[in-house]
């Protein structure tokens, strides 16, 4: 995999559940690599997934089709137009493997 730079993106499958995300480096100084899903939420489902250790983020699309993730600040609304809201991503439970 190429080496990490700032804003640099992915768009990939989850390795563990297969799931389509997005991987990118988000910040300035104290970068996060993010994976988030690419499943956009309504703001409904944004209030019922977000808690302190998961975050949503603002997927934005520019005209050439490149996906960007930025972070969602107090004063962003829920219900932007400028990009889908998407959550950072976790795999669903696994399905166990045993009947007992």
């Amino acid at each position: 995999m190429a080496a990490w730079t700032r804003g640099s993106r992915t768009t990939q499958r989850c390795p563990a559940c297969r799931a389509p995300v997005i991987k990118q480096l988000v910040g300035e100084r104290a970068a996060l690599n993010v994976i988030a899903d690419l499943t956009p939420l309504t703001p409904a489902q944004q209030a019922e997934l977000r808690e302190p250790n998961r975050l949503i983020w603002c997927l934005r699309t520019n005209s050439l089709g490149q996906q960007r993730l930025l972070w969602l600040d107090p004063w962003h609304p829920p219900d932007c137009r400028r990009g889908d809201h998407v959550a950072e991503h976790r795999c669903p439970p696994a399905e166990p493997t045993t009947l007992f």
